[in-house]
């Protein structure tokens, strides 16, 4: 009997994992075409960026102020206070399953009006939420074990990552690195099992390939190396001044408390103001990174701005309360930095390629990898979105200086330092993940 009962188990589990891999990858689909759909017909444009630029200047203040308000209305509403991955990592690594799929609905119309009207978020926050969500509520349906339940959290992660950038093999890395910290079978398997479900069924309905196109990059010499390693140490001093941003708008957030919808607002004029002068701070990146990997930002003078405002948007929009992903505007200040670094490199005489947008490639990984202090999932992922495989060794040289130099400074990842407001804290060694307890600091945060 005991047999037939770990068998009937395992069937559950199974068919909760390709619901939970289908689901998440179809809440994607519907994600991204809804908002292609809002740009298309209420804008006339093809993306966020023209729409932002195609409106009188009072509209590009106001679109974004209104669209972080009404975001800010539905934030108000929901249980938690924290942030969705965070959510996310605190369920898998803890076995604390408090994944609400009606909370997590409402966090995520707030992401979609706030990405809608040029806020400065990316779209994978509320995928990557929504999946392991969704992995919770299954495994309530199928009434699955507590381990069977962290794991299909973990699977609708990976989901939800997949469906979002289109890169299988690094969405089972975020679960490994950064969600989990150490690799267990139990649940890399699941991962991987449902990244496959996912990015198949993604790819079928909105196309395969990577999502910022085919090109061709490469490392031209091996002594172009130096010129990469000293990247990493841009993009590690970078991501340090952005994780500072964020920390910042936080605590001032918490210095003088707003109420919402009036502090998503205050978040929005500022975004609005941004984009005023600048269309393309509006949206997740997507479109000014494309420009830069084909070398269409051509003013240094623009890239640096670029790189100070999309800091200033995001960690404004993170601190106004509107929930969302922080993972493509820190590729595109990535990007921009390596675009940036590639002609001063050339001046003070470091062997550099001719085409820079390999620098721009390598910048967003080691940007991503200091911020989230994930070198092989940055890595791999940019690999992935580019399909580029020469660029290989330049990636993995540039994302571990930027994750050490990082770790180095003793400051952690975006994530872990969210978690650690909460009073959460962890240390990772080579026997699992070592919880600390709360500090008498953070129980008194929690009890704000």
């Amino acid at each position: 009997m005991a047999g037939d009962e770990s068998g009937s188990e395992q069937l559950r589990f199974a068919l909760a994992l390709i619901i939970v891999s289908l689901g998440a990858a179809a809440f994607a689909i519907g994600f991204r075409l809804s908002l292609s759909a809002v740009y298309r017909e209420l804008y006339h444009a093809a993306n966020v960026v023209d729409a932002i630029a195609r409106l009188p200047g009072w509209a590009r203040v106001a679109v974004p102020l209104l669209g972080a308000s009404a975001a800010g209305v539905l934030s108000a509403w929901r249980v938690s206070r924290s942030q969705g991955v965070s959510n996310v990592m605190e369920a898998v690594a803890l076995g604390r399953v408090h994944l609400s799929l009606r909370a997590t609905a409402r966090r995520v119309a707030g992401s979609w009006t706030a990405i809608a009207t040029g806020l400065s978020i990316g779209r994978e926050g509320p995928l990557i939420e929504f999946g392991g969500a969704l992995g919770a509520r299954s495994a309530i349906v199928v009434n699955a074990s507590a381990h069977h339940t962290r794991t299909l959290v973990a699977a609708g992660t990976a989901a939800g990552f997949a469906a979002a950038y289109n890169t299988p093999f690094a969405a089972v890395l975020f679960v490994l690195e950064t969600v989990i910290g150490i690799v267990a079978l139990d649940a890399l398997i699941p991962a991987i099992a449902a990244t496959v479900i996912a990015t198949t069924f993604t790819r079928v309905v909105v196309g395969g390939g990577p999502i910022y196109g085919a090109r061709a990059f490469g490392l031209v010499s091996p002594v172009e190396l130096p010129s990469y390693a000293v990247l990493g140490v841009l993009a590690a001093g970078a991501a340090f001044a952005f994780r500072r941003a964020l920390v910042m708008g936080e605590s001032a957030v918490r210095r003088y408390p707003v109420p919402q919808p009036w502090r998503a607002a205050m978040g929005g004029a500022v975004v609005g103001v941004l984009v005023l002068w600048m269309p393309s701070v509006a949206g997740n990146g997507y479109e000014p990174l494309n420009q830069i990997l084909d070398g269409r930002f051509v003013l240094t003078s623009t890239l640096l701005w670029l790189v100070v405002a999309k800091i200033i948007a995001t960690s404004t929009s993170v601190a106004s309360g509107v929930p969302g992903g922080i993972f493509t505007p820190v590729l595109l200040v990535g990007g921009a930095l390596g675009a940036l670094a590639a002609p001063a490199l050339h001046f003070l005489g470091l062997p550099v390629s001719p085409n820079p947008g390999s620098y721009a490639l390598v910048g967003m990984a080691a940007m991503a990898a200091a911020t989230i202090h994930a070198p092989l999932t940055a890595a791999v992922m940019v690999f992935e979105l580019t399909g580029d495989y020469l660029i290989v060794l330049p990636l993995l040289l540039a994302t571990i200086i930027a994750t050490w130099l990082a770790r180095l400074r003793g400051g952690e990842s975006v994530y872990e330092e969210e978690l650690r407001r909460r009073g959460i804290g962890w240390e990772l060694t080579l026997d699992g993940r070592q919880v600390e307890p709360p500090t008498t600091r953070h129980a008194a945060e929690l009890g704000e």
